[in-house]
């Protein structure tokens, strides 16, 4: 049951995730940050990768290694895909090469946060 429903999670994360970058939406309030954007760029795309890699180990039983370059190679690639479409398929948005860099760096921050908690746990 856990396992169905963190995959239900993660599809729906992932669907509304890309619902939200490429609708119009009319006012975003104002947090007072002029990279505002990125930062949300950047946590969105981390909790992407985290929530992919546990799908991947839990419900594929995917090796935690192997699953942590499939969910980074997944979210890289689904950022890069939404920014292309950005670009092209909507008139309201524009890609950005620092919005991919946001998202590639919050990926591997998970990455390093998951390899990190896996020398720890060894070395207990």
């Amino acid at each position: 049951m856990r396992k169905k429903l963190f995959l239900l999670i993660g599809i729906l994360y992932t669907v509304v995730l890309a619902t939200v970058c490429l609708i119009k939406i009319k006012k975003l309030p104002e947090i007072g940050v002029s990279f505002g954007d990125k930062v949300f760029h950047f946590l969105a795309y981390m909790v992407l990768a985290f929530l992919w890699f546990n799908i991947f180990v839990d419900t594929f039983k995917l090796k935690e290694k192997k699953a942590l370059i499939y969910a980074a190679l997944f979210s890289i690639v689904f950022g890069i895909i939404i920014e292309v479409l950005q670009g092209t398929i909507t008139t309201s948005r524009s890609s950005d090469v620092y919005d991919v860099m946001a998202n590639t760096m919050g990926v591997f921050l998970t990455v390093i946060i998951v390899f990190i908690r896996n020398l720890i746990t060894i070395k207990k």
